[in-house]
This record gives structure tokens, C-alpha cells and sequence, in this order.
């Protein structure tokens, strides 16, 4: 017997490493749907299929936890619009593709952008320089799009992207899946935008779609 025993294969134990993304997509799923305040560290190690003590080997407390949350969900941000940012065409255009991105990313993909957007920095005092900086970045990339604009001299572009930002980001309290698009949300978002600085203008179109 002992020695069936020992001809046996060996399952490798799973590395602590590895628990990192189940951990921080459980948590992400609680912030965004129970709301910060409400999620206790226990809700996310059980989603995580881990005991609650085992979670504080990732991170000492509930806050370490949102800032990196936070962190993931600026990334994928910042990683849906990148193409969307860098193409070389009319900068009206790069901005309805840029809108259209992250409204994809934010409607269609679920909890990480819903954190970066529902979770207010002073929810989490002790961390909230932390989540503000992090907001910024992610508000840096709608400002190089807005910032290449033809708008005349006296607009207020930080208030044309905090107003644009907003509007996007509120469409997770009323967007129907299966109605208007992300890419036709954008264009009638951006179109909204442009035609009192450019009333002749034409509708901008998203690159590789039809009309809206």
C-alpha cells in the first residue's frame, strides 16, 4: 500500500500568485455590484474560494484591495482606448472611436470600470490620494483626445472632457443591451459636442462601422 501510495502523481500545490486574479476579480464583482461600503473581506475570499485569513497575504486591508482594483480597472481603461487614441485621422473622429472604446469596455465589460466610476476616492480616506491620482490617469487619456480638437480659443476644454467623462460614465444606470450600440452612443455623445462649434459639420463616424 505505501508504495501505490508513493507511485501516485503529485498534484503541485497552487502558488499563492495565482489565487491574485480570482481575488481581484471577486472583489471587483462586490465593490461594483454591493457597493464598497458593504463588501467585507470575508464576501471576497469566499467568491475567491479562499479562507478570509489566507486574503491578507495579497493585501493587508479592504483599502490595499480597492487600490489595486482601482489600478486594474484604469489599466483596462487606458487599454481599450489605446488603439482607438492613436489612430492618425480626424481628431473628431479619434474621439468617437476613443468614447465608443470605453464605452465597450464599460458597458459590455463589466465590473473593473464600474469601480473606477462608482467608487467616490473619499469612500476610502485613508487610500484617497491614491484612488484620486489614479482617476486622473485615467481621465489624462480623454484629455489627449479632447486637447487635439479644433475648437475655438476660448473653450474650456477640461470642462468639455469632465462633461463628455460624464456622460459617458452615467449611461451604466440606463443602457439596454440590445438597443443603441456603444459605437452609435458615441457618435450622437460626440455629435452632441460638435455641432454648436461646427454646426456645417459632418456626423463623425466610428472607423470600420456604418452609420448609426
Amino acid at each position: 500500500m505505501p508504495a501505490a501510495l508513493d507511485s501516485a502523481p503529485k498534484t503541485a500545490p497552487v502558488r499563492a500568485e495565482s489565487r491574485l486574479p480570482l481575488v481581484l476579480d471577486a472583489a471587483a464583482r462586490f465593490f461594483s455590484e454591493k457597493g464598497y461600503g458593504y463588501t467585507s473581506m470575508r464576501d471576497i475570499a469566499g467568491m475567491a474560494g479562499m479562507l478570509p485569513g489566507s486574503l491578507y497575504y495579497h493585501f493587508a486591508s479592504k483599502e490595499e484591495l480597492l487600490v489595486a482594483v482601482y489600478a486594474e480597472g484604469v489599466r483596462r481603461i487606458k487599454e481599450a482606448v489605446k488603439p482607438a487614441l492613436a489612430q492618425d485621422t480626424d481628431p473628431w473622429t479619434r474621439l468617437t472611436n476613443v468614447c465608443a472604446a470605453h464605452l465597450e469596455g464599460l458597458l459590455e465589460d463589466g465590473a473593473y470600470g464600474q469601480v473606477v466610476i462608482r467608487v467616490r476616492p473619499d469612500d476610502a480616506p485613508e487610500v484617497a490620494p491614491r484612488l484620486v491620482a489614479l482617476r486622473d490617469e485615467y481621465e489624462q487619456t480623454f484629455s489627449q483626445a479632447i486637447d487635439a480638437l479644433p475648437l475655438p480659443p476660448r473653450t474650456d476644454r477640461r470642462a468639455l472632457k469632465l462633461m463628455l467623462l460624464g456622460a459617458l460614465n452615467w449611461s451604466q444606470t440606463w443602457y439596454r443591451s440590445g438597443k443603441d450600440s456603444p459605437q452609435v452612443l458615441a457618435r450622437r455623445f460626440v455629435r452632441l459636442l460638435r455641432d454648436p462649434l461646427d454646426p456645417h459639420s459632418p456626423s463623425p463616424r466610428v472607423a470600420g462601422r456604418g452609420p448609426g
